[in-house]
């Protein structure tokens, strides 16, 4: 099954294992199902190289000469390097199979391996892959939106999402309910949010909703009943 298709270019799979056929036996077999494919004989040679921020998937040897694929896996887990991992060896064991999966890994397949195997879990590294990169691309857009606000807006959107009313609002800030108005609508609209239950999901994505509720704690909720 070839790779399916969305992206500008092919997915970039990586391969570390210091076996040059092994290498070359995965490298023919990926790039001939349509993925780019890059080797490496150990960890600092893929470390070295621009493939670190742009594969979609790692399948990694544990026995590297010297070097450790476990190890190296879990030096990329903290360093919060986002991809996706297959473990591969000729000498894996139960241990070694829940170590690799409890640090992340997509899967750990013994040598020799179906060919079928592996696509499949290429293919789960990929998805995997892409929805990280998507998360990441709307934290950065939602994070953007609200650095456009003023720190006006800002107040009325933890104020909004604490669950205040206009009205309370008002009387919280000292201003007009019309002007609190004016800033809720621009404040909607530079988040782009079509809801109040989307901004609630913003602001808490944002981590601004809770700080906010935490402002009220010790202020007055209600405006005085002659205000109403």
């Amino acid at each position: 099954m070839s790779e399916p298709s969305g992206g500008p270019e092919p997915s970039l799979i990586c391969v570390v294992d210091d076996d040059e056929d092994v290498r070359s036996s995965i490298s023919s077999l990926l790039r001939s199902v349509g993925y780019r494919v890059k080797t490496f004989a150990g960890p600092q040679e893929f470390l070295a190289s621009d493939a670190v921020d742009t594969a979609s998937c790692l399948i990694l040897d544990i026995r590297l000469g010297e070097a450790d694929g476990l190890e190296f896996q879990e030096e990329l887990v903290a360093a919060d390097t986002p991809i996706p991992i297959i473990l591969i060896s000729g000498h894996g064991d139960i241990p070694m199979t829940v170590r690799a999966m409890k640090a992340g890994a997509v899967n750990f397949l013994p040598k020799p391996f179906a060919e079928a195997a592996l696509l499949a879990g290429v293919r789960e590294a990929v998805s995997r892959a892409r929805q990280k990169r998507s998360e990441a691309d709307r934290d950065h857009s939602l994070r953007m939106h609200y650095e456009s606000l003023t720190s006006r807006e800002r107040e009325v959107m933890g104020l909004v999402t604490a669950g205040l009313m206009n009205k309370q609002i008002a009387w919280q800030l000292s201003l007009s309910e019309i002007t609190v108005k004016i800033h809720r609508g621009n404040m909607m609209r530079k988040m782009q949010a079509k809801s109040l239950a989307e901004l609630v999901r913003m602001a808490d994505a944002l981590g601004v909703r809770a700080t906010s509720a935490a402002r009220l704690d010790g202020r007055r909720r209600e405006p005085p009943t002659s205000q109403r």
